[in-house]
């Protein structure tokens, strides 16, 4: 079956990748890293880090200004999920962009079909029976107006959160992350959101292990909702990530979701999940809560719906909580047809060529790949992860879990130069993130492993 999938999906990448013919960044690329210096805010991040100038990409390799060619296991933080430049995507959006790219929220055929495709793709009691709504170009904006539906259908005004989080940089999706990088200079934010314990079972808080610990840190969410002297007032909703990205690709159990539910629902309090990194098949499924079998009240989907980077983000609601009156929730783009457009045909091409089961085959190959890894290495502290979202923690001692944050960079880094893209995130910035278009070949995923393989090594070296 492997072998089909890398036969159908083979001519959707550069097939020379990786071919590093400059030591990365590049002549050209060192231009264009000076020139960004001077011309943008220092709000810039990622060239700090990774000196990349891409050019064109195409399906999950990249090309930079110097004609180098990388395997891309970042996808723009899951954006890419069905390949740069897909064919079959491209040729949707330009047929549309020749008719109109902007409606508002005035009814248009890519509108209304891309409506019901995600209706029909829905996780659990959603599927064939919930709303939809359009939102602006980023996932901050779908937090932002899940939040304020919350809000609307049970008039209360404190959200709750978890450790770890991260759902965004406008001011309320901000506030509900966790990430004191993110938000301390902004302090202080709105007093509306409270943090609970996630289920990062490789650090536990309560130094517990799983599963004699019976999800002691579920019981103590209830705890802080039941307990009228908990400080915690009566919340509006509990919003999670299925499975944390920019915390680490932290994985939870597979009872955390189904006893959240249940608590949400004994309180009445909606609850949101967050599938802006998860979602659009990153995982396997189309959405990672369908893993556990639990249904949100409210969903926010983002980054790959636009198809091939096309900004736009929606979320997902119970029928029953589409209470808000005409013009409560705005947005300029909220009618970007372009990447409704896209998003059609992103859906169309994944049923079309079974892609979910390509990413669930190829993310468990790569797990198994990766834990044997671990068994040798002294640096690798735990790998985790569903699909193709996966995490490799890098820590100095496997001991006492120190997190070797230097050590990530210096990977991330030695893999660039081998013509790999890799991100880090987690608590403590020490995660190798993996994040492959979902349309990658085993034969270039393999290749990708064997360059973190040896970037890993040579980070290894230095450290003993």
């Amino acid at each position: 079956m492997s072998l089909a999938y890398d036969e159908l999906f083979r001519n959707l990448h550069y097939l020379n990748a990786p071919n590093i013919v400059v030591t990365p960044p590049g002549p050209k690329a060192k231009a264009f890293l000076d020139r960004q210096s001077k011309l943008e805010g220092k709000a810039v991040l990622y060239p700090l880090y990774i000196p990349l100038v891409p050019e064109e990409g195409f399906g999950a390799t990249v090309r930079d200004v110097d004609g180098n060619t990388y395997i891309d296991f970042f996808a723009g933080i899951a954006v890419a999920n069905f390949g740069y430049s897909n064919p079959y995507i491209v040729e949707a959006v330009m047929n549309q962009l020749r008719k109109i790219v902007h409606t508002l929220d005035f009814p248009s055929e890519p509108r209304e079909e891309l409506a019901e495709k995600l209706i029909s793709i829905a996780p659990g009691e959603l599927k064939g029976e919930c709303k939809v709504l359009f939102g602006g170009p980023t996932g901050s904006d779908a937090v932002e107006s899940a939040v304020k539906l919350a809000k609307w259908i049970t008039n209360r005004r404190v959200i709750l959160a978890f450790e770890g989080s991260y759902h965004g940089q406008t001011a309320m999706a901000l506030n509900l992350s966790s990430g004191r990088t993110f938000k301390d200079p902004y302090i202080p934010l709105a007093p509306e959101a409270h943090f609970l314990p996630y289920p990062y079972c490789y650090r536990c808080p309560f130094k517990l292990q799983h599963p004699e610990c019976n999800t002691t840190c579920v019981d103590y969410v209830e705890h802080l909702i039941e307990d009228p002297y908990s400080g915690i007032p009566s919340p509006a909703a509990i919003i999670v990530e299925p499975i944390q990205g920019e915390g680490g690709i932290i994985v939870p159990p597979p009872e955390f979701l189904p006893k959240l539910r249940r608590i949400a629902e004994k309180y009445e309090i909606p609850l949101i999940i967050d599938e802006v990194q998860s979602g659009m098949g990153r995982t396997g499924r189309w959405f990672a809560c369908e893993y556990s079998g639990v249904t949100p009240d409210i969903m926010t989907i983002s980054k790959a719906i636009g198809g091939i980077g096309l900004p736009l983000s929606a979320i997902m609601y119970k029928r029953k909580y589409d209470v808000w009156s005409p013009g409560a929730h705005l947005g300029t783009f909220r009618g970007h047809v372009l990447a409704m457009k896209a998003g059609i045909a992103a859906i169309e091409f994944t049923e079309k060529n079974k892609l979910l089961e390509h990413v669930q085959k190829i993310g468990e190959d790569s797990l198994k790949y990766l834990k044997e890894l671990t068994e040798k290495s002294k640096i690798i502290g735990d790998v985790r992860g569903r699909g193709l979202m996966i995490g490799v923690e890098i820590v100095e001692d496997k001991t006492t879990k120190k997190p070797a944050k230097e050590l990530a960079a210096k990977i991330q880094m030695e893999a660039f130069k081998r013509g790999l893209i890799v991100w880090k995130a987690g608590h403590y910035s020490n995660v190798i993130r993996l994040l492959p278009p979902l349309t990658i070949t085993r034969e270039l995923m393999n290749k990708g492993l064997e360059i973190l393989r040896s970037a890993i090594i040579e980070a290894e070296k230095e450290y003993i």
